[in-house]
């Protein structure tokens, strides 16, 4: 299930710019995903990008070597609409679920 979600918030960060791997591990990271390993995030890219959701391009870096930089294609916006629709359904109904837990509780 975290594959998944992960995969989701990926999808909605590459919406906002493109990024590399280990910015991306970064822009998670300031989202509270600091427990995720760094060697996580590069096979869930390799699944997006074989989906045809996102693609690379490699990009020069003046740091040195290059860095691929991934952006979302067209079916990875309808993908991300997705992802954001079903989040919003699993978070209203686990909400749910809790607030009558607590009123029981």
């Amino acid at each position: 299930m975290l594959k998944g979600i992960l995969s989701g918030c990926i999808l909605v960060l590459l919406s906002q710019e493109a990024l590399y791997g280990y910015t991306l591990s970064l822009e998670l990271e300031k989202i509270g995903f600091d427990q995720i390993p760094k060697g996580t995030i590069y096979p869930l890219l390799l699944n997006l990008e074989k989906k045809g959701l996102i693609t690379g391009q490699r990009v020069p870096s003046p740091d040195g070597p290059s860095r691929k930089y991934y952006s979302l294609t067209e079916q990875g916006q309808i993908e991300k609409k997705q992802f954001i629709e079903e989040w919003s359904q699993l978070k209203n109904n686990v909400e749910t679920l809790l607030k009558e837990e607590h009123e029981k509780g």
